[in-house]
Formats: structure tokens, C-alpha cells, sequence
């Protein structure tokens, strides 16, 4: 397959994450579109400098936000892999530095993959004052064969916000796992969010950390997910409040639906400074009768009712 080609049938899938394809083509707009182990599409803009490496099985990319510079646009991150078998390698090294503000669109698409393993690594440092978002959407295959393993290393310094949104709801899992590990400094804030929807035999592994390691640093650790049929889930989130003042609050929601789902969720609060505030809430359960009752009586069948349910949670 060209390079014409591969650019085309990763982006026509992008679209389906609902990504506009001319973003790509926008010289205002920054961007780095990965197919295997090569860059495919890339560009540069005034403020962001983006240097990729490729490696023997994925790519490499380091990328620098300057000081005080804040980029209009999102800067779109397209991974793709368009074999069946394979294995795929990425690493993103991202510094915000100080006061700058920026935000990642990603997209991770895989839509033949059928024996694929995918690991993604993101160190990321947010420097003082300056703001971080980072959107990350998936799209793979129904095959139910692919391996992916995500984990996120991020610090944000002294005022800092990061946030980082991770959904997998449009397609079939297969085998996941995201560990994301987030140390806030002082008045640093930030979030971590995952979605995910697993049906078949699915198994998913979430684990989201919180270290509280500055005064009045504030944290949120969210985890939505749907289990299906037969699909096992394990979530463990993790909050560490290690400085006075500083807070952090955990919260899982897992709905169920199917006999043989297996379903876990723990929260883990641990605090060594006595004026750090933790909190948590868990919920495992069916998807709600009364919600189910109302709409019903709107016209809606038993199931359509529970995948609108279903679909306004993981929105």
C-alpha cells in the first residue's frame, strides 16, 4: 500500500471517531499521523516543535510547547495500523512549558487488525502555570484478537492543569490495558478519565493513580464502564494525599448487563498527610429499572432503551 493510500484509509477512519479530515491538510493546525513504524503526515506550527524518531517496530515522538505560547487549534495525533498481524510501538514525550496552553485530539485506529498488539507510553510534563488537555479516542476492529496497552507518566508543576480523557466505546476491545500515574504539585490540578465498553469476552484492566505531592493540589480519577455478555472488567483507582490541603476524589461507575460478566472495582485512599482530603464512590450494577421504565413508555423497546442509557454514560 502507498503512502497515499495509507493517509487516506487511516484518516477515512479517523472520521468515524468523528475527526474532519481537512484538519489534516490545515497547515494551521499541527499534526503527526502514524502508520506502523513510519510518519506519513506531519506538520509543524509556530509555538509547537514536533520531532519524530522512528523505531524498529513504531515511532517515537517528542514534542515541545513553548513558553507563554498558546496553540489556537488542537494538535491532531493519528496512530494507525492497517495490517492484520503485527505490533506497533509508540512513545510520545510532550512538555508544556511554562504558561503555555494546549490541547491533543487523538486517535488510535486499527480496522483490520485481527492478531495486533499496541503499546502506547506518554511522558508528559505540564511546567508551572501552564494548561494541558489530551483527548484520546479509539477505533478497532470487531475481531476481539487485539492486545493494547496504554500507560501515562504525567507531572504537572506548580499551577499546572492537565486532563486526560481515554474512551473506547465505539468498537470491540479485545484485551486492555490503561495505567495512567499523575503527581500534582503545588495548586497543580488534574484529572484522569476513562470510558470504556467491553462485550464478548472482552477483558479490560484500568488502573488510575493520584499523588497528591503539593499543597492544596487537587485530583480526580474517573472511571466509566460498560460489561456485556461475557466480558470481564477490573478497575483499580489509587489516590495518595501527601501534602496539606490538597484533595483528590475517585469515582467508578461499572453498569452490567449479560450473566457471565465478571466485574470488579477498587478504590485504594491512602493519606500521610493528615490535612490532605480523599474521597471515593463506587457503583456495580444492572442499568436502571426506572430509567428503563420511562423510556419505554416513550415508545422504545426493552433494548433500545438500554443502549440510549448506555450511550448517554459514555458520552
Amino acid at each position: 500500500m502507498d503512502v497515499k493510500r495509507e493517509f487516506e484509509a487511516i484518516v477515512k477512519t479517523a472520521e468515524k471517531l468523528g475527526t474532519d479530515a481537512s484538519n489534516f491538510m490545515d497547515k494551521r493546525i499541527a499534526s503527526i499521523i502514524i502508520s506502523g513504524n513510519r510518519v506519513i503526515g506531519l506538520n509543524n506550527v509556530p509555538g509547537l516543535k514536533l520531532v519524530p524518531t522512528t523505531l524498529e517496530d513504531g515511532v517515537q515522538a517528542d514534542m515541545e510547547i513553548e513558553e507563554n505560547t498558546q496553540i489556537p487549534f488542537p494538535v491532531h495525533v493519528c496512530t494507525g495500523f492497517l495490517e492484520k498481524k503485527g505490533y506497533q510501538r509508540v512513545i510520545f514525550n510532550i512538555r508544556v512549558k511554562k504558561n503555555a496552553k494546549v490541547k491533543f485530539t487523538a486517535h488510535c485506529v486499527f480496522p483490520q487488525a485481527e492478531e495486533f498488539t499496541h503499546e502506547a507510553t506518554s511522558n508528559v510534563i505540564v511546567e508551572e502555570g501552564a494548561v494541558m488537555e489530551y483527548n484520546d479516542e479509539h477505533y478497532h476492529s470487531d475481531a476481539g484478537t487485539i492486545i493494547l496497552k496504554t500507560t501515562t507518566n504525567a507531572v504537572v508543576e506548580n499551577g499546572g492543569v492537565y486532563r486526560n480523557t481515554f474512551h473506547l466505546t465505539k468498537t470491540r476491545v479485545g484485551k486492555l490495558e490503561v495505567k495512567m500515574n499523575l503527581t500534582l504539585k503545588e495548586n497543580a490540578v488534574g484529572e484522569l478519565v476513562s470510558k470504556v465498553k467491553a462485550s464478548k469476552n472482552d477483558e479490560v484492566d484500568i488502573n488510575e493513580i493520584v499523588h497528591l505531592d503539593g499543597e492544596k493540589a487537587r485530583g480526580l480519577a474517573k472511571t466509566v464502564v460498560v460489561g456485556l455478555d461475557e466480558s470481564k472488567v477490573n478497575v483499580l483507582n489509587e489516590a495518595y494525599g501527601n501534602a496539606p490541603y490538597s484533595r483528590a476524589h475517585i469515582s467508578c461507575e461499572e453498569i452490567t448487563k449479560g450473566e457471565k460478566v465478571i466485574v470488579s472495582t477498587t478504590p485504594v485512599l491512602k493519606i500521610t498527610n493528615d490535612l490532605a482530603e480523599l474521597t471515593h464512590e463506587a457503583s456495580i450494577g444492572r442499568v436502571s429499572e426506572k430509567q428503563l421504565e420511562t423510556l419505554m413508555a416513550k415508545g422504545l423497546t426493552e433494548e433500545e432503551a438500554t443502549e440510549l442509557i448506555i450511550k448517554g454514560l459514555l458520552m
